[in-house]
């Protein structure tokens, strides 16, 4: 389990919930267990109603720095996207940052419908699973929409950055600084990354105007009813970056069935370049995360420096 999860009792989360609706009451409160970051639970209260609590780590322990006010920015983004209308996601029912009654921030949401796309993997046919995917491709789009007028995080001054190389910069300062704060072998050396990551500054420098990117948007972060997207969840690593930053985009991973939903299926050399800076900083962030959490094993630990030799490779040969 990772040591940023934060369960609380039965009589704290009553009270949070008491906060929160005060003429409701609980009838159970089921944890769920899909994330690895924030704890969260099902609320099911006697008249019916249902809500997702979402709790926060007391502490930073097992963070890393560029995880930077996690649940402030879920909530911002999530009600950016619904203010916008281009994609549907919960409502923010109550957001308590006072740590009163526990030691997280935490809030209550809304309960989408549906479950979650990778859980319905098995159960779709090659064509419904096709349709979901050119969803997916639309919605990413429509994220995309959504423009700002600095690079950066969602909810910190400090991070706020007039060109989208030098907040991608900042970002692997940042993650190779947690490896080294471990002593978590680091190959390629710093020195390699950022001497190659300045050659490659003029094809970051062609994207002018920052997007809002979801960041995580995996299968496990769709939610799907009657075979159809209902919802996008896990918005806590939404940033001001560019739409190719987040997962979909990953080299390997790209769905032809998204590409026609977003509505590119071909990249130019620039954009495979960023592509490939992407799938570095996700791969080197990852493998930090092991170590940082407690949840990693040697196994997930080389299968991720393979990744990152790889990649790190390929930036070196095209």
């Amino acid at each position: 389990m990772s040591v940023t999860k934060n369960k609380q009792s039965v009589e704290t989360i009553n009270k949070m919930a008491k906060a929160a609706f005060p003429d409701k009451t609980i009838e159970s409160a089921d944890e769920l267990t899909e994330g690895c970051c924030n704890t969260a639970y099902l609320i099911v209260f006697t008249d019916g109603s249902k809500s997702i609590l979402k709790i926060a780590s007391g502490s930073n322990e097992g963070y890393l720095s560029n995880e930077v006010n996690l649940m402030d920015t879920e909530v911002k983004a999530m009600r950016i996207m619904r203010d916008s209308g281009a994609v549907n996601v919960a409502e923010v029912q109550y957001y308590d940052k006072s740590k009163t009654i526990c030691s997280g921030t935490y809030f209550f949401m809304e309960a989408l419908d549906g479950q979650s796309y990778y859980s319905l993997h098995s159960s779709l046919t090659d064509e419904e699973a096709a349709q979901l995917d050119f969803e997916s491709g639309r919605i990413e789009r429509s994220i995309a929409s959504v423009k700002n007028l600095y690079f950066g995080f969602l909810c910190s001054e400090e991070y706020r950055f007039d060109c989208l190389y030098d907040f991608v910069h900042k970002l692997f300062e940042n993650v190779l600084h947690d490896m080294k704060a471990r002593d978590i072998p680091t190959q390629p050396s710093p020195d390699e990354i950022f001497a190659l990551l300045e050659k490659d500054k003029i094809y970051f420098d062609e994207v002018k105007q920052a997007s809002l990117t979801h960041f995580d948007m995996w299968d496990g972060n769709i939610f799907v009813s009657d075979k159809h997207i209902c919802g996008i969840i896990d918005w806590e690593r939404a940033m001001w970056a560019e739409p190719l930053f987040d997962a979909p985009f990953r080299s390997g991973k790209r769905n032809i069935n998204m590409l026609k939903g977003y509505g590119q299926t071909e990249f130019s050399y620039a954009e495979k370049r960023r592509i490939l800076w992407y799938d570095l900083f996700l791969y080197v962030t990852m493998k930090t995360e092991d170590f940082y959490r407690g949840y990693g094993t040697a196994e997930s630990v080389a299968a991720m420096q393979k990744n990152i030799d790889s990649t790190f490779r390929e930036l070196r040969m095209i």
